[in-house]
């Protein structure tokens, strides 16, 4: 090797020295081109269009979600009409879905008689079995084009026996005089009247949507209609037509297809059965109904983000759309062990976008974002894409040459010094198969053992005859959890015979 040859490869290798103990920028994307799969909890939020067309997260629609007293609930979200509660199966359909809705961003218009939607009950829904029926309600919202009399809503015909003959039933509600009024013919056993029927006060109007709710409580007796959540009519199915009086319960005989809107001219939204009667919302909530978003909010949290020991967080830059009186909110923590974090563990910082962040490090990220709608519930922010900028600690280099010898029962080790100025000490690992450091019988402990910033070790407590894989890696002075690469592989084999 000539003599301009070996200064080159001297000052190759100073520079590589020089680079290696200095700290290392790095950048995370979250979002962006490479979308949003990647989140660990997502609550009231969705995806959607975002900057330059990437995916990006906002607020999810405030249409009701499904719980365990959901008997049908048709959202009008999809593509597709159907069932989210899985109860019924639809059997017909000319709903046309449309953008302009009340609640969510899908409603469905129908366009006069026979262009509704009919569905079949299962076993365990409402109307898709025989007998009583309990506490129910029937809650949709409606913007009727013209508001005809004997235009119909809701319709639901069958029969049923009682004492030795057959007895026709119905539930239906329509239009009748500007006004929406219920009917129930047969369905209340034992009550005075086979007819039932709740009218309401308010004058529908054509092209403004109302929410339509009827409740009937199995404990009172009480059924109930309201319009956006007030009272319309009222009355008690009971013995005596009074609070105090025995409950006519709902019966149902023969199973039959529900059909919805099969004569009606106008739009439809969240259209729900409920096994509970009608629940109020809280008057203290600033919350009337009318929201495209939920005035809490959404938050989501990403995965916990592997980066490398003592890494520390920088800051976080955020590709958003907040309009004015919306908010996103951010926080982030960090830590060695994810196995072991909960909910407020370890505990979230909040941050701003942009702005350097302080006292954040460890083996692992994690982010979170809360975005928050107006007032009014009509608008929501967006995140297209998290940028996480982090600086990682250099990783030490391994030292270039170990030696080992063999003793009776140990294997003294010596090394050179790691190249690397920011090289802080030394990991010695151990085993008996080549590249598998898992000893444990050293009586310096198991593997790896700490050998401090020295440069030779010797390993006693080992079998005589039996061969032993040794490595050597040094760890930063930094941190000694922040631990580099691993040197070349040397073995030897204890014995008690004395080396001439």
């Amino acid at each position: 090797m000539n003599t301009s040859t070996k200064k080159i490869l001297i000052l190759s290798s100073l520079c590589l020295l020089t680079f290696s103990a200095f700290a290392v920028q790095k950048s995370r994307i979250i979002g962006g081109a490479g979308g949003w799969n990647d989140l660990q909890t997502a609550e009231g939020v969705t995806t959607g269009i975002g900057r330059f067309g990437y995916e990006c997260v906002q607020l999810a629609t405030s249409a009701k979600e499904i719980s365990g007293a959901t008997d049908l609930f048709l959202s009008f979200e999809g593509d597709s009409i159907v069932d989210a509660s899985g109860h019924y199966s639809v059997l017909s359909n000319r709903l046309v879905r449309i953008n302009d809705a009340i609640k969510g961003k899908g409603a469905a218009l129908c366009r006069g008689e026979g262009n509704g939607i009919s569905v079949k009950g299962g076993k365990n829904a409402i109307f898709g079995r025989t007998g009583m029926v309990g506490s129910f309600s029937i809650e949709f919202w409606l913007s009727p084009s013209i508001a005809e009399n004997g235009e119909t809503i809701f319709s639901w015909r069958s029969s049923r026996n009682a004492n030795s003959y057959s007895q026709y039933q119905m539930v239906t509600a329509g239009f009748s005089h500007n006004h929406l009024e219920w009917n129930f013919f047969n369905i209340f056993s034992g009550f005075a009247e086979k007819t039932v029927t709740l009218s309401g006060v308010s004058t529908i109007i054509p092209n403004i949507w109302a929410r339509h709710t009827l409740s009937f409580d199995q404990e009172t007796g009480m059924l109930e209609y309201c319009v956006d959540g007030m009272t319309e009519a009222v009355m008690f199915v009971t013995d005596n037509q009074h609070e105090n009086g025995t409950v006519c319960d709902p019966i149902l005989g023969v199973i039959a297809d529900l059909d919805i809107c099969p004569d009606y001219t106008g739009k439809i939204d969240d259209f729900r059965i409920e096994t509970r009667p009608f629940i109020r919302e809280n008057t203290n909530i600033y919350y009337t109904g009318n929201e495209t978003y939920k005035i809490d909010g959404g938050r989501f949290t990403s995965h916990p983000i592997l980066v490398s020991q003592a890494a520390t967080l920088d800051a976080v830059n955020a590709l958003m759309n907040v309009p004015e009186q919306t908010d996103v909110r951010l926080f982030v923590r960090a830590g060695d062990d994810c196995f072991g974090w909960t909910d407020s563990y370890p505990e979230w910082k909040e941050i701003s976008s942009g702005e350097p962040i302080s006292g954040m490090s460890g083996l692992y990220f994690q982010v979170a974002a809360e975005l928050l709608p107006d007032g009014g519930g009509m608008t929501s922010p967006s995140i297209t894409q998290l940028e996480l900028q982090y600086t990682e600690q250099p990783l030490p280099a391994a030292p270039f040459t170990v030696l080992a010898e063999a003793g009776d029962g140990c294997v003294t080790l010596n090394w050179s010094y790691s190249l690397d100025d920011t090289a802080g000490g030394y990991y010695v690992y151990y085993g008996n198969r080549p590249g598998e450091y898992m000893g444990r019988v050293a009586a310096e402990g198991m593997s790896p053992i700490r050998a401090g910033n020295v440069t030779s070790l010797t390993v006693n407590g080992l079998k005589n005859g039996t061969i032993y894989y040794f490595a050597v890696s040094a760890y930063s002075r930094i941190d000694d959890s922040i631990n580099g690469p691993l040197s070349g592989e040397v073995f030897a084999r204890p014995t008690a015979k004395r080396r001439l």
